[in-house]
């Protein structure tokens, strides 16, 4: 049975237990059998299971001599966003001569933690990481152990201590919920999921709040509403709940994402509650459909093939340096698509 109390046992240790150097269980750890009886073979072996003992991925990456490829970690490779992320890194990668090993994580931690690990053991000379959030201590140890890494879309929260690109998300918000209040709209509701540990969504929630201070006054928590993909009676009952406390005034829906977005525009269809006649709706991601249903859906569109390739510039260069620097974080403008589900024109004056 493994023991669950030395997980951060050394080398040193497993060499002391097994009464072998430390040499020898290097040349184990590295497939060097010919240079070793059985016997020491299966005794290193077994100190190893009982230790629990893991090898340093960071020491042995960074020991290692260039690989020319690089890992990228995706939390959501199914997201439209994310696949053209993918595209920028692949296109700059290629033609700088690197390969690229990509992994998902399905918005795991866990997942993300064991990918990285993997990705180190391919001796990856660095790393391109779209975070699930939650490991940011982890991704701290990895930069200041020294591995090459850069995040993409997802900063951490707070404070800039990676190497990051990211969409203005603040600031497209906070435009975005100016532009519905000139419009006329009285009530703006926030759609999201969850936002724990993402650090996308936090950063769109603070200038949906920011601006609904600004412009309206009104604390923006009380007309925040958490819904989740997979739960359609959920979000049915939010767009509801939403669309009754507006009073028969002017109310819109902003969305954090494409996936909300849909899942909103599922509700109010399953609702009977229409597009920009009864409630305004918009919100980030402007993804294909989105000018395709009637009468077509006011996005903030990101620069998602650009995040791409600026995550992939960066890391080359961080790669090819001398220098320890700081941290650098570029955030790229992202640009609101005005479409009919926000035109107080189409609004009924009276919902039949």
């Amino acid at each position: 049975m493994k023991s669950i109390n030395k997980a951060n046992a050394t080398i040193n240790e497993v060499a002391a237990k097994a009464k072998v150097s430390k040499t020898t269980v290097s040349r184990y750890l590295n497939g060097k059998y010919e240079y070793m009886s059985v016997e020491t073979k299966e005794r290193v072996e077994k100190v190893i299971e009982e230790l629990n003992y893991r090898p340093s991925n960071i020491a042995r990456s960074l020991k290692a001599k260039n690989s020319n490829v690089i890992g990228c970690i995706i939390a959501d490779i199914g997201s439209p966003f994310s696949s053209i992320v993918v595209k920028g890194i692949n296109d700059v990668c290629n033609k700088a001569g690197y390969r690229v090993l990509f992994a998902n994580t399905d918005n795991s931690p866990e997942n993300e933690i064991k990918s990285i690990q993997s990705l180190m053991d391919n001796k990856v000379d660095g790393l391109i990481i779209n975070t699930s959030g939650g490991n940011d201590k982890y991704l701290l140890d990895l930069r200041k152990n020294g591995l090459n890494i850069v995040l993409a879309d997802r900063c951490l929260v707070p404070g800039n201590l990676i190497d990051t690109v990211a969409t203005d998300n603040h600031n497209a918000t906070y435009n975005c919920i100016e532009f519905l209040h000139k419009q006329g709209y009285k009530k703006i509701g926030f759609f999201t999921q969850n936002m724990m540990a993402n650090s996308s969504r936090y950063l769109r929630h603070q200038g949906y709040k920011d601006a609904l201070q600004d412009f309206y006054k009104m604390d923006g928590n009380k007309y925040t509403y958490i819904v989740e993909s997979n739960d359609e009676e959920k979000c049915d009952k939010e767009v509801m709940k939403f669309f009754k406390n507006c009073k028969g005034e002017a109310g819109a829906i902003f969305t954090v994402n494409g996936v909300t977005l849909l899942n909103v525009l599922n509700s109010m269809n399953r609702l009977n509650i229409k597009i920009a006649k009864d409630l305004g709706v918009c919100g980030f991601d402007d993804w294909g459909w989105a000018s395709l249903i009637p009468p077509g859906i006011t996005t903030i569109t990101q620069e998602s093939y650009e995040c791409g390739v600026q995550a992939a510039n960066m890391l080359i260069k961080l790669m090819k340096s001398t220098k320890v620097c700081e941290a650098e974080y570029l955030e790229l403008p992202a640009k609101l698509m005005v479409r009919g589900s926000t035109n107080l024109k189409n609004r009924k004056q009276e919902r039949s």
